[in-house]
């Protein structure tokens, strides 16, 4: 009898209960997977910034770490997964697939859902016939047509074809057309999938410019914003030199603000007209103040500051002033002894005993004659060293003139005067200019004058400075040095580098970069010790090896060198692999640097498959030579090839890189030195080491920041 009202008292439990369960289950699911089959016209990031529906992080989605429960995590909306495939269809149509079928397939868990895009993309309709109308006698058709995106045979896609008709009006407007209009008109045949696209341009009155109104100004002269733009009054108008007259406006570092634009609308009334540009311009301010520091394993730490005055004497004037030191920790006055900890690869060089300094005032004009021209004057005092191979010190003044600043290829000219002195290694003398005489070499050492007429030029195309990811560059240097530019008798020389280097997208995200550097000196002779010697001084020859270099050696390692015992009780081991004479007690290397180079590298760098935003991999190969030249114009017979990997990790300070190369090459022949207080002498005519036994001892390991090259 009792049994019914149980029953019911069991049944409202469960519908009570029945709730509580639900709301414990998961009412979401984590996106684990996503991906597209099928796709060929369009790759997956592009489909994958059209969708809603987005994948979680490597840390949320890879299986084998996943568990942690680290890494962000993108739930799974049903309503905009459905969406979606609705997306991907119009995307697709107006890329020019009509036809295409979306589908979809789906795994749930309880927790998790992973989710596929199936593509069939089918046959798309392609342009037939491109047809442009009203640009004769103003435009080239044919130039027009090719920089145009859409073409003759390419799919119909409605971007490209939206796209192209801004092109047509930019070449107008850039050709005394400011107020084009461009109608576009398309006849398209599903069936036979081709269109016929047709662009008529309506170009309006040629323009001239007339008043230019400058507007913002306060302390900086009107006249000075008129000499800097690219644009006067009577010209045929062009929109891109608008664009480029901005850009000068900005680069004279007086303005943070700069527009310049076109004042009217609509176009004149009648026939030819003038028509307004307006300049709004807003001052930024005059001084600036700026402070830097850093550390690196040959500068040990540095720092850096400056004061620069913008817009001097109310013109586009910049008054610089510039304070570098390095070798802070290791070098006199500031010697910490951090070269036996933190800067060990300093503790054998002789060059960082003491603090490098660089202190320099500098004048820049902008607008120098021409809009298209800048002049820098400037005064200096430094003292410079490089790794264990010569130390400048020296005082100067420089002028030089960039020509065609704004265009792709410009060209500067600088000239300098300086008087100052190098040390060097007494070996490299010796070795190189037959000059062992320490006297003799003091002589070379003391302090003269150097003035040279340098000519530099140079294209860049590449995205980004610190990372670039496609374009490239080359630049050229011609320097001249002689007695009829104010040198001493004994700088008289010539000098020329070529460098060429360029980026290759590979894949999405990865880049394949080449480089390639080459250089040669060509020395006038000079009487020394009653012979006859081609002298190029230390500082100008060329060295390499190092990070930036070829990285299976260390910073100035690769190419000539000559070995030199200093300490008349040094002590030997024998090597029985080799045959090797191992001297252990004062024994040093110097790199004496060549009269040519010739560098190659080529590297490929991936993202890598953990954190692919933040680091890369990188693959790569150095090639190239420092030698001394005889008749030849280049040897190839000492190449050195040395492969390698590394790993860059991404910062707003450019990539860190670390790198490590493979050298199986024993050390460069050179003359064995011993050196007393007095006189240098030749103790072994050729000596040299072979190559470690171990894999491990053979490789090179390197530290840097930014890219190699």
């Amino acid at each position: 009898m009792r049994v019914a009202p149980l029953l019911a008292i069991a049944s409202l439990c469960l519908a009570a209960v029945r709730p509580l369960v639900a709301q414990q289950e998961p009412t979401t699911r984590v996106v684990r997977g996503l991906s597209f089959a099928g796709n060929r016209a369009i790759d997956d990031y592009t489909l994958s910034t059209v969708i809603a529906t987005s994948k979680s992080s490597f840390f949320a989605t890879a299986w084998w770490v996943r568990w942690v429960g680290l890494g962000e995590k993108r739930e799974f909306d049903e309503l905009e997964f459905r969406r979606d495939v609705v997306r991907l269809i119009l995307f697709y149509r107006q890329s020019g697939f009509m036809s295409v079928v979306v589908d979809t397939a789906v795994r749930r868990t309880p927790r998790d859902v992973f989710v596929t895009f199936r593509i069939y993309e089918g046959e798309p309709i392609r342009v037939k016939q491109l047809t442009i109308d009203g640009i004769a006698g103003i435009v080239d058709e044919i130039r027009v047509r090719r920089a145009m995106p859409l073409k003759v045979g390419d799919p119909f896609n409605r971007f490209l074809f939206q796209a192209s008709a801004d092109t047509l009006a930019a070449w107008l407007r850039n050709r005394a057309h400011p107020y084009v209009q461009v109608l576009r008109n398309f006849d398209s045949d599903a069936g036979a999938f081709a269109a016929d696209v047709r662009f008529e341009a309506v170009p309006g009155p040629r323009v001239l410019v007339g008043e230019i109104d400058v507007r913002g100004v306060e302390r900086v002269d009107t006249t000075t914003v008129l000499r800097t733009i690219s644009i006067h009054p009577g010209e045929p108008y062009r929109e891109d030199l608008l664009f480029q007259s901005q850009r000068d406006l900005y680069s004279t570092g007086t303005f943070r603000s700069a527009v310049v634009a076109l004042a009217d609308s609509l176009p004149p009334p009648t026939g030819d007209g003038a028509a307004r540009i307006v300049v709004r311009v807003a001052e930024g301010p005059r001084h600036r103040v700026r402070f830097g520091g850093g550390y690196g394993t040959l500068d040990c730490f540095r720092a850096q500051t400056g004061w620069s005055a913008f817009g001097l004497l109310g013109d586009a004037r910049v008054l610089d002033v510039s304070a570098r030191v390095s070798k802070l920790g290791v070098g006199w006055p500031l010697n910490g002894g951090l070269d036996r900890n933190l800067c060990h690869p300093l503790h054998d060089d002789p060059q960082s005993d003491t603090v490098n300094y660089n202190v320099g005032l500098t004048l820049f004009q902008q607008a120098f004659f021409s809009p298209r021209h800048t002049a820098s004057l400037g005064v200096f005092a430094e003292r410079r060293s490089e790794f264990k191979t010569y130390t400048r010190t020296q005082i100067g003044s420089n002028f030089g003139v960039i020509f065609n600043a704004r265009r792709r290829v410009p060209v500067g000219v600088a000239y300098g005067i300086a008087v100052g002195r190098t040390d060097a290694d007494p070996a490299v003398f010796c070795s190189v200019f037959n000059v062992c005489d320490l006297a003799t070499q003091s002589t070379l050492q003391t302090q003269r004058r150097f003035a040279s007429l340098t000519v530099t030029a140079g294209e860049r195309t590449e995205d980004f400075a610190l990372d670039p990811t496609s374009g490239g560059h080359i630049g050229m240097t011609l320097l001249h040095s002689s007695r009829l530019l104010g040198s001493d008798p004994v700088y008289e020389f010539n000098r020329g580098e070529l460098q060429i280097a360029r980026y290759i997208p590979f894949g999405r995200r990865g880049v394949f970069a080449l480089r390639l550097h080459a250089g040669a000196l060509l020395p006038a002779r000079l009487k020394l010790q009653g012979q006859s010697v081609k002298f190029v001084p230390p500082e100008q020859r060329f060295y390499a090896g190092g990070p930036n270099s070829v990285r299976g050696y260390g910073a100035n390692e690769l190419g000539p060198r000559v070995y030199v015992i200093t300490d008349s009780s040094y002590d030997t081991t024998f090597a029985a692999r080799t045959g090797d004479t191992i001297y252990t007690k004062g024994f040093r290397t110097v790199a004496t640097g060549g009269n040519s180079i010739l560098l190659a590298n080529v590297e490929l760098r991936v993202p890598a498959p953990i954190l692919p935003d933040r680091l890369r991999l990188g693959v790569f190969v150095d090639v190239g030579q420092v030698y001394e030249r005889q008749t030849e114009v280049y040897s190839f017979r000492n190449v050195r090839v040395t492969p390698g990997v590394g790993l860059r990790v991404t910062t707003p300070l450019g990539p860190v890189r670390m790198d490590v190369a493979y050298n199986g090459y024993d050390l460069e022949p050179g003359t064995l030195l011993f050196q007393t207080e007095s006189s240098l002498t030749t103790f072994r005519r050729s000596y040299q080491r072979h190559r470690p036994a171990s894999f491990w001892q053979r490789l090179v390991l390197q530290f840097a920041i930014g890219q190699a090259f």
